[in-house]
């Protein structure tokens, strides 16, 4: 399933509830505007997903309806994670997808960081 990013936030997508402490996960940061935790799926070896505890359905919907310590706070934690990871150098990726063309598939914005790794080319034409 993928996401139309001007849907409306259900709150009920699986992000709501693990930030209501309804379903694990691992934790690896949490501050007042962000939570972070290792994918389930991982798809490189650091795969960890970063999210906004505010209910944004994608970074359109974030960047549109959030303050402006809301955003700042969140971006801060982005890079926390990177830093805390030691990723900075040698490098990581970060990926949000918005929308179903991206194939977004959870209605709650997160953001990939992929790192430990090379990663290659970004896409594959």
């Amino acid at each position: 399933m993928t996401v139309d990013a001007t849907s409306a936030y259900d709150d009920q997508n699986i992000f709501a509830k693990i930030l209501r402490g309804e379903i694990p996960c691992d934790t690896i940061y949490e501050d007042d505007h962000a939570l972070a935790f290792r994918d389930i799926n991982p798809q490189a070896p650091i795969h960890v997903l970063v999210i906004p505890k505010g209910a944004f359905v994608s970074w359109d919907d974030f960047s549109a309806k959030a303050d402006d310590a809301t955003i700042a706070g969140f971006i801060r934690a982005v890079g926390e994670v990177g830093r805390m990871l030691g990723l900075v150098e040698p490098g990581y990726r970060l990926l949000a997808n918005i929308g179903h063309d991206a194939h977004q598939e959870v209605a709650h914005l997160h953001v990939h960081l992929f790192g430990g790794a090379k990663l290659g080319p970004m896409l594959a034409r």
